[in-house]
């Protein structure tokens, strides 16, 4: 009979490498998928997610969606519009004697959102045409704003001293900018033309410009704030023992720690930059019609709300789903990646 100390020694004890190495990938794959599972238990992030994920789709297959309803979104529908009042008449085909107008601006098979007043143009082709927009613009100028945001942000935290110093009053300057009126300012004064771009191109690129290079501070201060941190652990401290150069240290050691909270603000931010585009639309300085954005569709809409309030609904709800939609992915990721957030 043999007893546990007749077994060999192997089956006593594991192999030290092979235990390390075993530890290592169940840490490994702890890391990579913990935070997963705390977003799948979120049901209301998940919610924010599966809506973030239909709009973007909504947005990148609009040609589709519009040839498949067989509506472009500049197509004129005069037939469906009272001539007097420009109303959406209820029953185009047989108007009657009167004014018969549809409170619900033709909503149907056809126009699944009903269409413009006025125009009679299909407002489910404006709205993902218009979500193509206000998801282009907002996304650039995120880009924009994270490149900037962290390469300051890392300069001023690793470097500090005099550096440190004129970023962050740099930063407290940026966020002081009146930069609503200065957009308004700026987009009136900038020819056509300018830097090879006309028409919308120009007025997109004026954008992204503004919102890009104005909110980089929201970024900015999050890096500095976590290089601050994570340049004074124990992994920083081995690199430069070994006489790591300060690029290195920023780019290999610091940056990839800094990933996860510049994707989970960088969604946090998407949302107010579709704001601050539709608000310039809604005052006449973003893009120019007849594109189609839902700031230009609001501005529209103010004027014929007492006979079509649908033409107001639409792409204000449009707006709503969409903030709210990234916000609370946001919320989810940061809530995911740092549980004590949520406390």
């Amino acid at each position: 009979m043999t007893t546990p100390m007749d077994a060999p020694e192997s089956s006593q004890y594991a192999d030290p490498e092979a235990v390390a190495a075993g530890a290592r990938g169940a840490e490994n794959r702890s890391l990579r998928q913990i935070a997963w599972q705390r977003f799948r238990r979120d049901k209301v992030g998940m919610a924010g997610g599966i809506v973030v994920v239909l709009l973007v789709l909504a947005a990148l297959l609009a040609p589709l969606l519009t040839a498949w309803f067989g509506h472009p979104p500049t197509q004129f529908n005069q037939h469906l519009i009272d001539p007097l009042t420009g109303g959406v008449l209820r029953d185009p085909d047989n108007p009657g004697p009167g004014v018969d107008l549809d409170p619900w601006g033709g909503i149907g098979a056809q126009h699944p959102l009903g269409v413009e007043p006025v125009n009679g143009r299909d407002l489910f082709s404006r709205v993902v045409h218009g979500a193509r927009t206000s998801l282009l613009v907002a996304t650039v100028a995120t880009v924009v704003c994270v490149a900037i945001g962290t390469v300051l942000g890392m300069t001023a935290g690793y470097f500090g001293g005099w550096v440190d110093t004129v970023i962050s009053r740099a930063m407290d300057i940026f966020l002081a900018f009146p930069l609503l009126l200065f957009a308004i300012a700026l987009v009136g004064v900038i020819p056509d033309g300018a830097f090879g771009l006309t028409g919308n191109g120009l007025r997109i690129g004026v954008l992204v410009f503004i919102i890009g290079f104005f909110n980089w501070p929201y970024i900015g201060r999050i890096v500095r704030g976590q290089t601050l941190t994570l340049k004074e652990r124990e992994f920083v401290e081995a690199a430069r023992s070994l006489g790591a150069g300060s690029a290195h240290i920023v780019f290999r050691e610091i940056l990839p720690n800094l990933v996860t909270p510049i994707l989970v603000y960088s969604t946090l931010l998407i949302p107010t930059n579709i704001l601050f585009e539709a608000a310039l639309s809604f005052l006449g300085v973003g893009i120019n019609p007849p594109t189609p954005t839902w700031g230009g569709m609001l501005e529209n809409a103010l004027r014929f709300y007492t006979i079509a309030p649908h033409f107001v609904i639409v792409p204000g709800l449009a707006v709503f789903v969409t903030v709210l939609a990234f916000n609370l992915f946001g919320d989810g990721l940061r809530d995911a990646f740092d549980p004590r957030s949520s406390d």
